[in-house]
């Protein structure tokens, strides 16, 4: 590989990585005030200073590289984390939609510094690399630290309900995880013919499958119950997901981006699926619960899949900008 190309190629990942820390920074300043859960709000503050010491650390890598942070990258996925402070707000379950989003931002990290690491490898810098698999471990943990406070969150999000208000709530979240499949679809359809790599476009293709058939799971819970899919949340995030799709082809790494975004979304179903599977023990549905557990199952196996191709993501990204 053209060391020169190789050089620039780590110089982007690391700019990459370091605006990323800029929204998780923007985000975490805020987040632990709307919290409304003791455990949740010191997961979020003890989080944040972590984050401002990776941030330094990924900012020292760019110094030595010769390079500054991107000022535009900075401010756009600053304003983007504050964007999200402020939908979370505007829920009617803030700490529930914090807790979800939060698990997959930290997969977004955490699937970034894994290609980072990788790019270095190969571009010679040991450095990058290893402070790159440390920051990407210590953002798998907060995953943990923040999957352990779903039934804190859950509780804040139905605080003072009856179990009559659950059982309303738990329609609302069928809904919201009907939606979320309809941007899952979206993207798997557009990451399958995508990818950059067989093998990737392979484990797309064949979540699809999966998720096609999660969502008419979800849909026949929700006419069981006496409900229905909301047609504006479906078409609001499929909208989204086009919209998510054509970022990642204008990218010139494309199957990098791709997969970490892919990862993070796999955790977003994730949270969701965990917050679904309380809310409707709560609200005393079996049927519902059992549904939940096992697409949350079905998810986290994605998840793994697609980090098990992650060294591929990287090597067609490099190829795709021309570092063959």
């Amino acid at each position: 590989m053209p060391a020169e190309n190789l050089e620039e190629q780590l110089v982007k990942y690391l700019a990459d990585a370091h605006s990323i820390e800029t929204q998780a920074l923007a985000q975490l300043r805020t987040a632990p005030d709307i919290a409304a859960d003791p455990g949740l709000e010191a997961a979020f503050r003890e989080h944040l200073a972590e984050t401002e010491r990776q941030e330094a650390l990924v900012r020292a890598r760019l110094e030595a590289h010769g390079a500054t942070p991107s000022r535009l990258k900075e401010t756009v996925m600053g304003l983007g984390g504050k964007g999200f402070v402020l939908f979370a707000r505007s829920q009617p379950d803030t700490p529930g939609k914090l807790t979800a989003h939060a698990i997959s931002y930290e997969a977004l990290e955490a699937a970034s510094y894994d290609l980072l690491a990788r790019v270095a490898e190969r571009a010679g810098d040991p450095e990058t690399a290893a402070i790159a698999r440390q920051i990407g471990a210590e953002e798998r943990r907060m995953i943990d630290r923040l999957e352990g406070c779903v039934v804190g969150a859950v509780s804040a999000s139905l605080q003072g309900k009856h179990v009559e208000d659950a059982a309303s709530a738990l329609n609302i979240y069928l809904s919201d995880a009907h939606a979320i499949e309809a941007q899952a679809i979206r993207l798997l359809e557009q990451a399958a013919s995508a990818g950059g790599d067989p093998v990737l476009q392979r484990l797309y293709a064949e979540h699809l499958a999966e998720t096609r058939d999660q969502q008419c799971r979800v849909e026949e819970r929700l006419k069981a119950r006496g409900s229905t899919p909301s047609k504006l949340k479906d078409a609001a995030m499929r909208v989204g997901a086009l919209n998510w799709g054509g970022f990642f082809l204008g990218q010139p790494d494309t199957p990098g981006k791709l997969a970490a975004f892919s990862y993070a979304f796999e955790h977003l179903e994730i949270g969701g699926y965990a917050l679904l599977g309380r809310v409707a023990a709560l609200a005393g549905d079996r049927e519902t619960l059992e549904l939940a557990d096992a697409i949350l199952a079905e998810e986290r196996a994605a998840a793994e899949r697609i980090a098990g191709a992650f060294d591929r993501a990287a090597k067609a990204s490099l190829a795709a900008t021309g570092v063959a």
